[in-house]
């Protein structure tokens, strides 16, 4: 099944009906494997980004995309649902051990003796430290953002244009608990359908200028199982959700390993992670990778609300691909 006919399913009232005939492939279903042939090829794709993206909607010199949809109204509304004052951190701790999942060199620290100075060396980008990309950090066919020529000398737009940060209401989609099971299987594909059933059980509504934060159970299966490599072999969103996302208006998305699944061999020529590239280059949305939305979970089922203020603040750094974060989550 190519892509647009995956897109028009997922939009699709009859498609939506017959839901439980639309599911992935058997070899992506939980198993970290596909087929040696792409399953969408990079025509397929590249049609499909060029109608989707938001080149030119706010502007040929914007440089803030999708965040563009958090207005001064949405902020509001995001303040509003602090009702305990309870915050979660939806970020997971820095730690210098070589894992897997955490190669050597992604954080080292140096302490004084006297402790009363630390040095930090991080490199966040990859599969362990919670980090914001910045609309920089991806290209297509040489472009970046808003249709703009890739600078090998200056990544711009850069981390540093969200220095104001990201306060917007926030929305966690716990499939696992969906599913009624701890934790997805790496490769397992999640699609427009799953995500508008969790609305169902929620009882809540993605809308414009909101942040979506994907649980997969990643964290629940690394304490259960040890670490293991995630890098191309994880569960996310299947492309599909892509135009989803942009039909939405959603602002922000990220997940406890990425926005998206990463299968191998690759499902998208040309792409290992597709959905980065839609996002970033041609959403405009500066996703957030590792969220550690554990115990964010355990709260939200405890109060019995998915919905709740995030609040991100990345560092102020000119030329910056990403920064890494600390998401506070305030019910």
């Amino acid at each position: 099944m190519n892509l647009q006919t995956r897109i028009g399913l997922a939009f699709s009232l009859a498609a939506l009906a017959a839901a439980g005939r639309f599911a992935a492939p058997a070899a992506a279903q939980g198993n970290g494997t596909a087929s040696a042939k792409p399953e969408i090829s990079a025509a397929e794709f590249e049609r499909v980004f060029k109608q989707n993206n938001n080149w030119g909607r706010w502007g040929k010199d914007d440089q803030l995309g999708t965040l563009n949809l958090i207005t001064e109204a949405k902020r509001k509304q995001a303040a509003a649902l602090v009702k305990t004052g309870v915050t979660v951190s939806v970020a997971h701790d820095l730690v210098t051990e070589e894992t897997p999942d955490n190669p050597a060199g992604r954080f080292k620290r140096e302490v004084a003796p006297n402790f009363r100075t630390d040095t930090y060396f991080f490199q966040f980008h990859g599969t362990f430290v919670t980090h914001q990309d910045a609309l920089c950090h991806y290209t297509f066919n040489d472009r970046i953002y808003n249709d703009r020529p890739l600078n090998t000398k200056d990544c711009f737009p850069s981390i540093e244009n969200l220095k104001n940060g990201v306060v917007t209401r926030g929305i966690l989609i716990d499939i696992p608990r969906l599913k009624g099971v701890p934790y997805l299987e790496p490769g397992t594909r999640i699609y427009p359908k799953d995500i508008e059933a969790w609305e169902k059980m929620a009882g809540v509504k993605i809308s414009s200028g909101d942040a979506i934060i994907l649980r997969t159970g990643r964290w629940a299966r690394r304490t259960k199982l040890g670490p293991e490599k995630v890098l191309g072999n994880s569960a996310g969103f299947d492309l599909s959700v892509a135009p989803w996302l942009r039909a939405r208006d959603v602002a922000l998305a990220g997940g406890d390993v990425s926005v998206e699944a990463q299968i191998t061999p690759v499902f998208v020529e040309g792409q290992t992670t597709p959905l980065h590239t839609f996002c970033i280059v041609g959403l405009g949305m500066p996703i957030i990778d590792d969220f550690d939305p554990e115990e964010l979970a355990e709260t939200a089922a405890r109060l019995h609300r998915w919905e709740f203020m995030i609040v991100v603040a990345p560092l102020r750094v000119p030329n910056g691909t990403g920064s890494p974060v600390n998401p506070i989550a305030i019910f």
